[in-house]
This record gives C-alpha cells, sequence and structure tokens, in this order.
C-alpha cells in the first residue's frame, strides 16, 4: 500500500523508517516549541534574574495542566491510530475511517470538558503544583489564556497522529511547523512590543495551535487524504471506541502522570530546595521534554510500518522494523546521555542565564538524567506493544514506570541521603533503570511468542 510514494508492505525498512522517521522527529521537535518558546522568552523578560526568573517558575508551575491535555489528546491518537493502520493492513480502510470519525468526536467532547475544568478549578490548584507567592500571579495569567485553546491543541496533537499513520509524515510535519513559525514570530510581539507578558505569551500558544487545527481537518476533509473524516462516522460507538481507549491508556498514564510527577517533584524541592529548585526542575523538565522528542518521533515513524505489517501478517517485517527501531533509540539516548554529562551548563543557559539557577541547574541535570543513555530500550519497547495493539503490557509498563516506581522514590529517597535535593533528583535515574530492566525482559519473551502466533496465522 502507497503512501506520497511510501510503501509500508515492502522495501528496506531502515530506509522506510528512517523515511518516516524524519519529518516525525522534526514535527516532535519544533511541536515542543510552543511551550520552550514562551518559556525561552518568559525566561529572559527583563530584568531576567528578577521578574523572568519567577515568570519562568510561574509558567513551570502550569506544566501538569498543559500535560493533562496533551494527555487526553494522546489516549485518543495513540489507541486510535494503530488499530487504523492495523485494519488497513487487513484491506478494511472503511473501518479504518470509521475508527478516525470516532475518536474525532471523542476530542471534541473531551476538549470541551476540560475546557470548563480548567476554568473552574485549575488556579486553586496551582499552589498543590508548586507555585509559591511569588510565582503564582505569573502561573494565573498564563493559565486563563491557554485554557481557552484546549480544543485546538487537542484537535491538532490528537488528529495529526492519523495523518501520521497513513504515512503522509511530510504532512503532518508541515501541520506542526506552521504553528510553531506562527507561534515564534508572535511571541516577543505580544511579549514585549504588546507588553502582554505571560498572557502574551499563552495568546500567542493558542492561535498558532488554531492555525495548525484548521490546517489538520482541512487535510482529513481533502481529496489527498487516505482515511477521510466523513459525517457518517462522527457518532461514536461503544465496540470501536473502548478498544481505542484501552489501548490510549498506557500513553495517557506516560503523559498525564507527568502532571502528577511533576507536583511531587516540584512539592518536594520547593519543601527542600526553594524557588531556586522548583526553577531548576523547571528547566530540567524542559530540557528533557525537548530531549525525549526524537525517541518519540522514531517510535511515531515506526508505528505506521509495525502496525500495517502486523495486520498483513507479515511477522519478519515486523520483527525487522523494531530492531532497526532499537538500535537508533539506543544510539540517540547514548549521545544525548554524554553530551548532557559532558555539557550540562550549556543545555541550562538556553533558558535561563541567572548564574545560580545555571550553576544549580547543571549539576541537578546530571543527577536527573543519570540513566537516559539506556533509555531507548525502554520506548522502543514499550511503543512496539502499543503499535501491536498490546493494550494490556503497554498499560502496564507506563503505571511501573511512572506511578509503581518513580512517586514512591522521589518521597523514600530523602530518607536515606543528607543532601535531599540530590535524592529527589535521583528519583528519576533509579526508576529508569529498574524499568528497563522490566520491560526488556518482559519484551522479550511476549514479542517472540506475539510473531510465532502471527507466523501461524499466515500458515
Amino acid at each position: 500500500m502507497t503512501r506520497n510514494n511510501v510503501d509500508l508492505g515492502s522495501g528496506p525498512v531502515g530506509k522506510l523508517l528512517f523515511t518516516l522517521a524524519l519529518p516525525t522527529i522534526t514535527s516532535q521537535i519544533v511541536n515542543m516549541l510552543y511551550n520552550l518558546v514562551d518559556r525561552i522568552y518568559i525566561g529572559h523578560m527583563p530584568p531576567a534574574d528578577t521578574v523572568g526568573k519567577l515568570a519562568l517558575t510561574g509558567v513551570g508551575v502550569c506544566l501538569p495542566v498543559i500535560m493533562i491535555v496533551s494527555a487526553f489528546a494522546a489516549l485518543i491518537a495513540m489507541g486510535g491510530a494503530p488499530r487504523a493502520s492495523i485494519q488497513e493492513g487487513r484491506g478494511n480502510v472503511r473501518e479504518s475511517e470509521r475508527i478516525m470519525g470516532n475518536c474525532f468526536s471523542l476530542l471534541v467532547m473531551l476538549s470541551l470538558v476540560l475546557t470548563v475544568v480548567f476554568r473552574l478549578f485549575a488556579p486553586m490548584l496551582l499552589p498543590f503544583f508548586g507555585a509559591s507567592e511569588n510565582t503564582i500571579g505569573y502561573a494565573v495569567s498564563y493559565l486563563n489564556i491557554y485554557s481557552l485553546g484546549t480544543i485546538f491543541v487537542q484537535i491538532t496533537l490528537g488528529m495529526n497522529a492519523y495523518i501520521t499513520a497513513q504515512g503522509f509524515t511530510t504532512i503532518s510535519m508541515k501541520t506542526v511547523l506552521i504553528g510553531a513559525i506562527l507561534n515564534t514570530i508572535l511571541d516577543p510581539i505580544f511579549i514585549f512590543a504588546f507588553g502582554l507578558g505571560v498572557q502574551g505569551a499563552a495568546l500567542a500558544t493558542i492561535i498558532s495551535q488554531a492555525v495548525s487545527a484548521i490546517w489538520v481537518l482541512r487535510f482529513l476533509l481533502g481529496p489527498k487524504t487516505k482515511w477521510r473524516l466523513r459525517k457518517e462516522n462522527l457518532r461514536p460507538q461503544a465496540k470501536v471506541v473502548l478498544p481505542c481507549l484501552a489501548l490510549g491508556l498506557s500513553p495517557f498514564i506516560m503523559q498525564s502522570t507527568e502532571s502528577l510527577i511533576a507536583v511531587c517533584f516540584n512539592s518536594s524541592l520547593l519543601k527542600y530546595g526553594g524557588d531556586i529548585a522548583v526553577g531548576a526542575m523547571t528547566v530540567l523538565t524542559s530540557i528533557m521534554q525537548f530531549a525525549m522528542m526524537p525517541l518519540q518521533g522514531l517510535t511515531q515513524g515506526a508505528q505506521p510500518i509495525i502496525s500495517y505489517n502486523f495486520g498483513a501478517r507479515n511477522a519478519q517485517r515486523v520483527r525487522d522494523a523494531f530492531r532497526c527501531l532499537l538500535r537508533a533509540c539506543l544510539v540517540y539516548s547514548i549521545t544525548l546521555w554524554a553530551l548532557v554529562h559532558l555539557f550540562p551548563e550549556m543545555f541550562v543557559l538556553i533558558f535561563n542565564d541567572d548564574p545560580a539557577l545555571v550553576q544549580y541547574g547543571a549539576w541537578a541535570l546530571q543527577i536527573y538524567m543519570g540513566a537516559t543513555c539506556i533509555f531507548g530500550i525502554q520506548i522502543a519497547c514499550q511503543q512496539t506493544f502499543i503499535a501491536l495493539g498490546n493494550a494490556k503490557t503497554s498499560l502496564f509498563l507506563a503505571v511501573l514506570r511512572k506511578i509503581i516506581l518513580l512517586i514512591p522514590l522521589i518521597y523514600i529517597l530523602p530518607n536515606f541521603f543528607t543532601d535531599k535535593t540530590f535524592a529527589v533528583f535521583l528519583a528519576e535515574p533509579v526508576a529508569d533503570l529498574l524499568a528497563v530492566c522490566t520491560t526488556g525482559v518482559m519484551f522479550f519473551f511476549q514479542f517472540r511468542r506475539s510473531m510465532g502466533e502471527l507466523e501461524a496465522k499466515a500458515a
């Protein structure tokens, strides 16, 4: 089956993976610019050592809300898109369209609910997210504007995945390029020229996301798409949406628990290290999110190949795609780990040039990303489970790393160290190490069994 001259069912897997992954990686990196560009400009609001630093921390404590919005988009996107690809591999494009239409309706309904909830309750929750009396004003100002654009974020992130799943990675890349370029242009105008500060940053973001959402809908309603968004598929059906929601729970938990984890980290760091520790955590989170984008781009580029060929019962091609994905993820994660430990100050300086925050953040970054070198194994295996439609295992692995391991470690480790802020940052690499070991063992046995069953069905 050909998508923009991309044949998912034949040809060299390595070349195909990078053909699909490069635009997707670009999309992932550029998509992060929405929030990163905001933080870069906000962190340099004059004077940077006072207003800029406090405003950056204030916007940082809004991250849990932003992550929740992205998590619900992932619930629908990563739950429905692989299943739609599997159906296409079986030759059932009509079912692919029905899955996409049902999921679009769910996205719209979720967006409206989330907007109301955030407008009513989120400002009251900001102190629990780590906002102090010095930073809560900036947080509320940013969040009040940002929450109004929830529907645009949901449509852009959620429905763009269905463009990628068809193999149209260049189109999906343009989706985020359009919004990110517009956001980069509007940010300095609204923040500095109009004097709107953090409100201007939020306004630039939602306008940019609105333009991206229009681009996505125009493509999915147009003649070039393989799966078209049709009116008759918009009414949600339980037999269609429930399997999608089950598969989407894993990426949803991975992203939504980032909000809970941010609360745990920020509250603990505020207790042990004060505002500078929370500010450093904002920088660390930004660096981690940006650095992980290529890994997510690789897995999203591999998803159509794995899902399509799994549906077509081509077990060897599924194996080849996974092995290629694993090698690429490991090379990247090891390179990233080396750069972080050789040049930590360089990463922190992107977001703030206050000497105290740079020094503190560089020290914390080396601890926080101490196990990044092996994280490629975790994401390659976990995302392959999702691409194969294995909801139960992918859900368990998501819960394991974030809820079972990381959150308890944030509170347990400070009891064993004199430097309690060091112990809080150390929770991340310890959880990563334990999760990677567990994931690798489970994947080895379950993947072999799945491929054996697939070959038996094909025979």
